[in-house]
């Protein structure tokens, strides 16, 4: 069967989409903000069309809210959603690595380990959420579960929208909780892995919580 070609006006809707979506979370485009399509058509240099197709696409994946007319604005993620997410992260991801147990290559969780090892402070905030990602993302693509790991995917988007989400809050503490994680998997105890992942994400949002009522 003969694959289907990308057409240049895909190529450039898909480039608009992920130039897009890279922006609001690296928070370019801030939560809440309005997204000015002519501002965006100078400065990404493309054209409406691709652009607009590329706007659906982020308002129907829920990181975009219509307005009226065709203005658009992030989606704002209040406290409640947030803390909310954290738990159906929570219910998910543990779901996600008790299925993923003997079914990654242990050298690719040795690799992994290498990466979170190889963090330092001072690098750029994106090297720090390359490596979230990869751990995050791991377990739910080995899960056997292609729903379960859409549905992680989303969830762990629209968390890291909220606006007081950074990796660089709690380096020291990240990097020895995924530590944590990737070790209690390659010990083969189902239990012990989710026990992990489910304490990081209960740290990350008992973080949060600290940093909204002191007012940091």
């Amino acid at each position: 069967m003969t694959a289907l070609k990308q057409s240049p006006a895909d190529k450039l809707g898909e480039l608009a989409y992920q130039t897009l979506r890279r922006m609001i979370l690296e928070k370019t485009l801030r939560s809440g903000g309005a997204v000015v399509e002519g501002r965006l058509v100078d400065e990404l240099s493309i054209s409406r069309t691709p652009l607009r197709e590329a706007l659906l696409r982020l308002e129907g994946e829920g990181l975009l809210v219509r307005g009226s007319g065709r203005s658009y604005s992030v989606r704002f993620i209040s406290v409640q959603e947030y803390f909310q997410t954290m738990k159906v992260r929570e219910l998910l991801e543990t779901e996600a690595i008790t299925l993923s147990i003997r079914k990654i290559d242990p050298d690719v969780i040795e690799q992994l380990i290498q990466k979170v090892q190889g963090l330092a402070e001072g690098q750029p905030e994106q090297a720090y959420w390359n490596v979230d990602d990869a751990v995050h993302t791991l377990f739910a693509q080995h899960s056997g579960n292609a729903v379960l790991a859409r549905m992680i995917e989303q969830a762990r988007t629209q968390s890291r929208m909220f606006e007081l989400i950074t990796p660089f809050n709690r380096i020291q503490e990240d990097r020895e909780e995924h530590l944590a994680i990737l070790n209690a998997w390659k010990t083969g105890d189902a239990l012990l892995a989710s026990q992990a992942v489910r304490m990081h994400l209960r740290n990350l949002s008992a973080f949060v919580m600290k940093r909204l009522t002191e007012g940091d």
